[in-house]
């Protein structure tokens, strides 16, 4: 799916963040910037990338200038100076942003009322606008998805709780909640892919800080717990599947390694356990206990493997 940001949008969004100021080329303020997937199409040249410091052979779509760039520009004799100027406003990018509160060029104003072309002053630290701009653009772009399941954050892990309609999962994020872990999401949380291996998850704003339980109806986590109950992104790393399970079903449990396996989001592979559910269970310590045992994986440590490992140092002492 191709997706498109203009300058316009990308100037409203940071100019309070990045302090900027439009210098000239005002004109241009629907420029924009589409992404195709994962890659940046500009005309006929898929492979640009998105934001960085100036740059001729491989143009960004927004050029940052800061001291060592300007310097560069300084040092040209005119001739020389006139060809980078074209060779930086014909690479066509998105926008132009000086940095470092530098005095913006008279031939810069020039070119950008002329062409259209929108160009900013920000007294941010040059890297400071990279990296800001590139973390933005990322995010704006990332393929993404809505999950049914409640999202949230146990023991500093985002764990997703999915299962069936009336399975539970509601009435147990709201006993986590009490026992002090974060609400992301209530139904429909929205999941990015951020990285090859990372997904990152946030609530839709319409349904941010509520969940709805069955029998109380509709509830404000926010209002009713404070501020710290509510958590506004997290990236998934587990997936705890809550499910109603009969008698032959919990009799096929693998005793020793529980219920594990790997579920694909967006083509990122996450741990998911399935926790059967059943009365007299205690979710919430369950689902903590499937965290913890989980950051211990992370650290290599199965306990599965110690105890197998365990049993066999014993035996092998016996038969001496």
């Amino acid at each position: 799916m191709t997706k498109s940001i203009s300058v316009k949008t990308l100037f409203e969004r940071h100019r309070k963040k990045l302090k900027l100021e439009h210098v000239a080329g005002t004109s241009g303020e629907n420029r924009i910037i589409q992404f195709d997937g994962e890659q940046i199409s500009a005309e006929n040249e898929p492979d640009i990338s998105y934001v960085g410091h100036l740059n001729f052979i491989h143009p960004h779509r927004i050029q940052i200038i800061g001291y060592r760039e300007i310097e560069y520009f300084n040092n040209l004799y005119k001739e020389g100076r006139t060809e980078s100027l074209n060779r930086l406003y014909e690479g066509n990018p998105l926008c132009i942003i000086i940095a470092n509160d530098i005095e913006v060029p008279d031939d810069f104003i020039t070119r950008s009322e002329n062409t259209g072309l929108p160009l900013f002053r920000s007294p941010q630290n040059s890297q400071f606008l990279v990296n800001n701009l590139q973390y933005y653009l990322s995010h704006s772009i990332a393929d993404s998805t809505t999950v049914h399941g409640v999202f949230m954050e146990v023991i500093g892990i985002g764990v997703l709780l999915t299962g069936e309609s009336s399975v539970g999962k509601s009435e147990l994020a709201l006993e986590l909640i009490s026992r002090g872990h974060r609400l992301i999401a209530d139904d429909a949380p929205e999941f990015s892919r951020v990285a090859p291996d990372t997904l990152s998850g946030i609530c839709p704003p319409p349904i941010k800080n509520f969940l709805e339980v069955r029998g109380l109806g509709i509830l404000n986590i926010r209002a009713m717990f404070g501020d710290s109950a509510i958590k506004d992104t997290k990236y998934l790393r587990v997936i705890v599947h809550l499910e109603k399970m009969d008698d032959e079903q919990m009799r096929n449990i693998d005793r020793l390694c529980g219920c594990h396996q790997k579920n694909s989001i967006l083509g990122v592979e996450v741990d998911q356990v399935t926790l059967p559910v059943a009365p007299g269970r205690n979710m919430a310590v369950l689902v903590e206990i499937a965290v913890r045992n989980h950051i211990l994986a992370l650290k290599g440590y199965h306990a599965a493997d110690d105890f197998i490992q365990r049993q066999q140092h014993f035996l092998e002492q016996d038969r001496e």
